[in-house]
């Protein structure tokens, strides 16, 4: 086991598997690019890459039939469920997966649906210093993930084993990282399946990622949030963390995260080692509570303490 821990005096906010994004658009479904900002392919110039899939974006005649295809089999799926209903079948569930942050219409038609690049940049820029192990066309998926650790100070992306038979074992290979203060946006991208989301660095350069827990890995990111010390709470609010704290058995060697969410209740979190995987990352129990350190129930939540 070599998990990666924070220097001294860092706070370890985030961890969560993450790749480089891919098409979702019929143009560009299961493709993605790298480039520059003339629109030019850079893959080949990016230091220490392997070689990958050279992509070509279908044609717009080939799209289209390819989501008629599509469209025909939906169609099809939709009517033999409703024969097997109508004839008292026991149908539940669905064949299509769906969440509450996805789209069907997209935000950057040049970026998503006539191109979809992941990696921007110049030379000598940040995003390209980014790791081909965010490449789902260069890494074996089955076998090796990708994790994106958030601190205080930076990001950081490790390697690791994945063994779907042994989720907790963690090895970490540390091969990327950059000063928070590098990124300069983060942008959810709700595109399909509301997966995917965009950081723009310092220099202009961005990347998109993907990643089944993104809201996790962007809460801490841009714009940054303010860690509270405990001892800034009022006494009834550093009570009621502390009583948090021994409920969920946090150890010695971790302290709560606490921010201010916008309505101005606060967020208490910790992230517990046990509950760390290579299929989920640093999983972290939480709480809400109001100024005078009184739990709120999620019932009581208003927008900005999602």
């Amino acid at each position: 086991m070599n998990i990666w821990k924070p220097d001294p005096g860092e706070t370890l906010l985030a961890r969560s598997p993450v790749s480089f994004a891919t098409g979702a658009a019929s143009r560009v479904r299961g493709m993605r690019w790298f480039r520059d900002p003339e629109r030019n392919d850079i893959q080949h110039e990016l230091t220490g890459w392997p070689d990958g899939p050279d992509f070509t974006a279908r044609s717009v005649g080939g799209a289209t039939a390819q989501k008629g295809l599509r469209g025909m089999a939906k169609a099809t799926g939709v009517a033999v469920m409703a024969m097997l209903s109508a004839a008292g079948g026991n149908v539940s569930g669905s064949s299509v997966a769906s969440t509450d942050d996805g789209s069907e219409f997209p935000d950057d038609p040049a970026n998503e649906v006539d191109d979809f690049p992941v990696l921007w940049g110049a030379p000598m820029t940040i995003a390209r210093t980014l790791p081909w192990q965010l490449d789902p066309g260069r890494i074996d998926e089955k076998h090796t993930s990708t994790h994106l650790i958030v601190t205080d100070r930076r990001l950081v992306v490790v390697v690791l084993p994945y063994d779907k038979r042994d989720f907790e074992h963690i090895d970490d290979e540390p091969i990327w990282q950059c000063p928070l203060t590098d990124v300069a946006s983060v942008v959810p991208r709700n595109f399909k399946d509301g997966d995917d989301f965009s950081i723009t660095f310092a220099d202009e350069s961005w990347c998109r990622l993907k990643s089944f827990r993104r809201q996790k890995l962007m809460r801490y990111m841009a714009p940054r949030r303010e860690l509270i010390p405990l001892g800034q709470l009022s006494p009834q609010q550093q009570k009621r963390v502390l009583a948090f704290a021994t409920e969920v058995q946090m150890p010695d060697s971790v302290s709560p995260n606490v921010t201010r969410n916008e309505g101005g209740r606060f967020h208490v979190e910790i992230l517990l080692p046990s509950r760390l995987t290579s299929a989920f990352g640093a999983t972290e129990v939480s709480i809400t509570m109001d100024t005078e350190g009184r739990e709120i129930d999620v019932d009581d939540y208003l927008p900005g303490d999602f």
